[in-house]
């Protein structure tokens, strides 16, 4: 692999750390060749969220057929790739070990090397797709699942974490709220869709930390609060719509807050947005209005790659090929289901 960064490299990226199956072509001088995602909503929205035993049964169902289909588009063999690269964490333990395998068994089965990818990296650098990308250095809002942090981010594989949520993250407190008010599942975008419905300001609802001098979260409280008020009796269905948009703005507001004083200590004028909740538009609307009086911009994927996909990991695997990265020389499957983004280290040369 000697020269690699010299010339393009094209990678096939494996996503499965939770309930969608995402597979992606990614080449380092025509972008996205090919990509298939498959969503798990329907199998899980009888359970009201995520079964990782049922994850993992519809990764395996799919995936292999996911990934024959996504060569054939992107006109390739597997012998016409540099790399497999998977999600190995964080994420279910069941269903990241459906990805790993066949990624290891294909890069095994093709003399190619395998490249273990970070979920968090591949949100984290996907805007980075855009047609008009961040520079590094930038502030980085990572609103994905379970996880809510503000990194640093140097360069490909450089972070510094800054804070994060101390209990339920931003996402969570959606799904959790949605409950409280009686919506189905995916809870997050069907709050967000009632509180378009609602005008904020019925009910006061706390701004978790929002004067805390640090940049860690807590939504916890929040999502409680939300509670209280349904469970009094002063309490009115023919409210949900008000109050959904209550809390929607006490987390815009709370995340907007943070991460402009991440970029003001930083001394930065550069945030980039990544995650599901990424997506929301109340969220975009109220970061970008506090950017413009900072006097910072924006920067966000596009709306397809909020989500969990392929095209992320396949893109993060190949900036990290094209750095110098040396794969694991075993063909062991290796996935975290808990792996702190900060603890990534940076690439090391790739030998001779």
């Amino acid at each position: 692999m000697k020269g690699v960064g010299e010339r393009a490299v094209r990678v096939l990226g494996i996503e499965t750390s939770c309930d969608e199956t995402g597979v992606a072509v990614f080449d380092s001088r025509h972008g996205v060749l090919a990509q298939a995602l498959h969503t798990q909503v329907d199998l899980h929205a009888v359970y009201g969220g995520v079964v990782p035993e049922l994850a993992s049964r519809d990764h395996i169902r799919l995936l292999p057929v996911l990934v024959r289909q996504t060569l054939r588009e992107a006109g390739l063999g597997v012998v016409g790739l540099n790399a497999v690269a998977y999600t190995a964490g964080p994420g279910l333990a069941g269903a990241l070990l459906v990805g790993a395998s066949v990624a290891e068994a294909m890069a095994l089965a093709a003399g190619l090397p395998a490249l273990p990818v970070h979920h968090l990296e591949g949100h984290l650098l996907s805007p980075l797709l855009s047609d008009d990308p961040p520079a590094f250095p930038f502030i980085a809002l990572l609103v994905s699942g379970g996880h809510t942090q503000l990194m640093q981010v140097a360069d490909v594989g450089d972070y510094r974490l800054l804070g994060e949520t101390l209990d339920d993250a931003a996402g969570e407190a959606f799904d959790k709220t949605a409950k409280i008010l009686g919506l189905g599942y995916p809870g997050g975008p069907q709050l967000a869709g009632l509180a378009a419905c609602g005008k904020a300001g019925r009910f006061r609802l706390p701004r978790p930390m929002l004067h805390s001098g640090d940049l860690d979260f807590s939504f916890s409280g929040l999502k409680t609060a939300v509670l209280n008020v349904v469970s009094s009796p002063d309490w009115r269905p023919e409210y949900r719509a008000d109050l959904a948009a209550d809390f929607q703005q006490a987390v815009v507001e709370v995340l907007s807050a943070k991460a402009m004083a991440a970029l003001e200590r930083g001394k930065m004028r550069s945030l980039v947005v990544a995650g599901g909740v990424g997506a929301n538009r109340a969220l975009r609307a109220g970061l970008d209005a506090a950017a413009v009086r900072l006097g910072a911009r924006v920067h966000y994927p596009a709306s397809e790659l909020c989500t969990d996909n392929g095209v992320m990991i396949a893109f993060a695997g190949a900036q990290r090929l094209m750095r110098g990265e040396r794969p694991p020389a075993d063909p062991a499957i290796r996935v975290r289901p808990r792996w702190p983004l900060g603890e990534l280290s940076r690439p090391v040369p790739m030998g001779g």
